[in-house]
């Protein structure tokens, strides 16, 4: 069995983004408001499987603005340098140990 996740950027009635993250294995969804708050649903949701996850697999809505997803992409990337910085390892090596 494939642990996948999916993170499909939305929009809210206020136009605000957020990230709906869904467990496809059972089913199980949350909304997450932040990158920060996406990365701790996905270690809980990964707590289910041992840790081990085999992809999570990111979507968008169709209403979704470019500029949004180069806001996304933006947060994700200090959000993977600030991991980095912190264990001193690539994301890359740190999956490999999971």
């Amino acid at each position: 069995m494939a642990v996948v996740f999916e993170a499909t950027i939305k929009m809210d009635d206020t136009d605000n983004w957020y990230i709906e993250l869904k467990d496809t294995v059972d089913g199980l969804v949350e909304s997450c408001s932040s990158v920060e708050e996406l990365e701790k649903k996905v270690e809980e949701f990964g707590q289910d499987y041992g840790g081990h996850i085999d992809e999570v697999k990111w979507l968008k809505d169709d209403d979704v603005l470019p500029h949004i997803l180069d806001e996304v992409r933006i947060k994700m990337a200090e959000q993977r340098a600030k991991i980095e910085e912190q264990t001193g390892e690539s994301i890359e090596e740190l999956s490999k140990k999971k």
